[in-house]
């Protein structure tokens, strides 16, 4: 029997995502609210740029739940955080879903579970980086696996259907220490989508600044911290295992820088989604990112101050009572950790 899957927002990830599984033959259909970039997906289809190469794909895509017919396996959600509710809530009135992936940035999985319920819940972390170009056009940044796996990290027939469906998008792995995923996605997304967005650059051009890689070494130990005081059993991102970098002594800097160039040469071009979404005057996800690393620090009687500026600077920019810029990044330095 095919599977069929529905991915609720097609912007970068989703865009990526639904542009791969419609090129490999997979049964795939696309819920997003922009009506045009929806039509252009009928019709044409979107352009999806690859790593320097371009074509067009057409993909199924509605507009509202109410045009979608029949059962879906897997619903995958790469939403931003504000609009998960709005999204989801009609797809489980309607009961139209199986098993929904949560495949949001930053600490999001419990605000699915609570819609949805644990049993209907399945993980998702896409470690590669994507760009929304505008209706109809999204780009693929950088190569990297799709992790997922269950909340209690068993290897279940539906996990693997899941991970059969996602190769035809690319590299898939699946984890029995999921929350250790989601935790190391959140040191990188925190860190250098953070870093990214207060500065207006890419991950490679942050730590080629001389303050943007010494914040870089802050911002991460002060979430790694965080994440041991929890109890976090972190797994490796993009291939790279998070103590790699934490530098608590000058004698640790050679080696975090080592493994930071690893880190950089598979994901140094990503441009973060928080800075797009300023760039073109939406709602960021800074409260669930580096907002999540604080609200945790909290919940633990710790502090996390380079994290809790980066989330005032982003706010700000969103208002804009701020512009990204470098110059944002020496200010920053000016807090504490």
């Amino acid at each position: 029997m095919t599977t069929r899957t529905l991915i609720v927002g097609a912007g970068a990830i989703g865009g990526v995502t639904a542009a791969r599984l419609a090129r490999a033959g997979q049964d795939v259909t696309v819920l997003d609210a922009n009506v045009e970039h929806v039509r252009i997906m009928n019709d044409p289809g979107l352009m999806f740029d690859e790593l320097g190469e371009t074509s067009v794909i057409p993909i199924t895509a509605v507009a509202d739940a109410s045009q979608l017919v029949g059962r879906f396996d897997f619903a995958l959600t790469p939403l931003k955080a504000p609009f998960l509710e709005a999204a989801v809530t009609p797809l489980i009135e309607r009961d139209l879903v199986d098993t929904y992936v949560s495949c949001g940035n930053g600490l999001v999985q419990d605000r699915l579970e609570r819609l949805v319920g644990r049993p209907r819940l399945a993980i998702g972390i896409v470690e590669w980086g994507a760009t929304n170009l505008g209706p109809g056009h999204v780009a693929q940044t950088t190569i990297a696996p799709f992790v997922i796996g269950e909340v209690d990290g068993t290897i279940t027939p539906r996990i693997e259907q899941l991970r059969d469906v996602l190769l035809g998008a690319g590299e898939v792995r699946i984890s029995e220490y999921i929350f250790g995923q989601v935790w190391s996605k959140l040191l990188l997304n925190s860190t250098f989508s953070g870093l990214g967005v207060v500065s207006g650059l890419v991950y490679a051009d942050v730590v080629a600044q001389p303050v943007g890689i010494d914040l870089a070494f802050s911002l991460w130990k002060e979430g790694y911290d965080v994440a041991m005081a929890a109890g976090i059993d972190l797994d490796d991102i993009a291939g790279v295992y998070p103590d790699r970098l934490v530098v608590r002594t000058a004698g640790d800097r050679v080696a975090a820088e080592t493994a930071l160039a690893e880190l950089m040469a598979r994901l140094g071009p990503t441009k973060a989604s928080m800075l797009q979404d300023v760039e073109r005057g939406a709602r960021t996800e800074v409260d669930v990112i580096n907002g999540g690393v604080v609200a945790q620090a909290q919940r633990l009687g710790l502090t996390a101050p380079i994290n809790a500026r980066i989330v005032q600077m982003v706010h700000e920019c969103e208002q804009g009572l701020r512009q990204p810029r470098v110059a944002n990044l020496t200010e920053l330095t000016q807090t504490q950790s």
